[in-house]
């Protein structure tokens, strides 16, 4: 696996031209290999502007090294307070290139899922722009409310959507680590992007289905609202998805916004996050 950047207790991020406003994030991230697996193909990286979890497909070495060259691309990144969905895209889009030079000599293929967060601006006002391919999830917790914010790229997803699962079935089904999008296997990327108000108080959970696998919503949900500090609640989750069998590999990057400008334009009665 791959891991950049590190645990931060507080950071501020400058927003241009905006010298006298403050906007303060801390962040925590943590990892295991599980019970059952050798080599964890998970990779993260969790630095300011961007918060993103990969899960490597391929086996072994190759999984690794595939969910390594994502969170290497979008980690170019990080030299910038913020980004846009179509740097992400073009990340993702050298990357692919990357995984297909990983990928030679396999039968098989070689892809990873990626999801994550990244602070941008809309009309000078900070947002995270919430992208996502594969089953990975980026969840939001906020006025003790706790909502998933991506939708997975699955086959069980595909069948709720039709009505044809429920949520609950869904989550053990024996087609639910069938994905539908991925990053690798010769094709183009086509993330999801969401667009998600920064506002002081709010929680971002990204993660691998790993843990979303093994702990349900709402666990997760008691984990976000018991008020501990980002490195305390990361260690908490893994934990509580190695106790429920650990089957996988387990990456969870916790996010807090303790201090974000007030954003006037903003409508309370609207969805907290919309789809781009």
């Amino acid at each position: 696996m791959t891991e950049i950047g590190s645990n931060n207790p507080g950071f501020a991020v400058p927003i241009p031209g905006r010298p006298d406003v403050a906007l303060r994030l801390a962040w925590a991230c943590a990892t295991d290999v599980g019970h059952r697996r050798q080599v964890n193909e998970d990779s993260y990286v969790a630095s300011a502007p961007l918060f993103a979890v990969a899960d490597g497909m391929g086996g072994h070495s190759a999984g690794d090294l595939a969910s390594a060259a994502v969170v290497e691309r979008l980690a170019e990144m990080l030299d910038s307070s913020f980004t846009s969905p179509q740097s992400i895209e073009q990340a993702l889009e050298r990357a692919t290139a990357d995984i297909t030079t990983i990928a030679e000599g396999s039968e098989l293929g070689v892809g990873t899922t990626v999801t994550g967060a990244a602070l941008t601006l809309q009309d000078d006002d900070p947002y995270f722009v919430v992208f996502n391919i594969g089953d990975s999830r980026v969840y939001r917790f906020e006025s003790n409310e706790f909502a998933q914010v991506t939708i997975d790229h699955s086959v069980v997803q595909e069948l709720v959507e039709s009505g044809a699962l429920s949520r609950d079935e869904a989550e053990n089904h024996p087609d639910s680590n069938i994905i539908t999008r991925a990053v690798g296997f010769n094709a183009r990327p086509y993330p999801d992007f969401w667009l998600l108000p920064v506002s002081s108080g709010l929680r971002l959970l990204i993660c691998s289905d790993g843990l979303t696998k093994e702990v349900s919503d709402e666990r997760l949900r008691m984990h976000m609202a018991a008020g501990l500090s980002p490195r305390e609640t990361a260690g908490a989750l893994i934990d509580a998805a190695l106790a429920s069998g650990g089957r996988d590999n387990v990456t969870a990057i916790v996010v807090d916004v303790l201090e974000a400008p007030e954003t006037a334009d903003i409508d309370d009665t609207a969805p907290r996050s919309r789809r781009l």
